[in-house]
């Protein structure tokens, strides 16, 4: 759970709504780090516009070594997501 305001997913309407029931169809849920932008869906979508970009746009890695760089830099960085 985020230590800052957020919106759950019971409360969300317009772009916020659209964003966390994609967040649901990719991964079953809505992690924490989506609901951290909830406050500014417009952030948000951008967002995970450039998640998309990184993790399914062409590039010479495969997709499981985007996510393991993904994986190592967080845990460099101390984050638990």
């Amino acid at each position: 759970m985020a230590w800052i305001e957020t919106v759950a997913p019971a409360d969300a309407g317009g772009l916020l709504k659209k964003e966390y029931d994609e967040a649901v169809a990719r991964s079953g849920g809505v992690a924490n780090v989506v609901s951290l932008s909830s406050l500014n869906p417009e952030a948000l979508s951008a967002w995970i516009g450039v998640y998309k970009a990184v993790l399914h746009g062409p590039s010479p890695l495969a997709r499981y070594e985007r996510e393991l760089v993904a994986t190592v830099v967080s845990q460099e960085n101390g984050c638990r997501y």
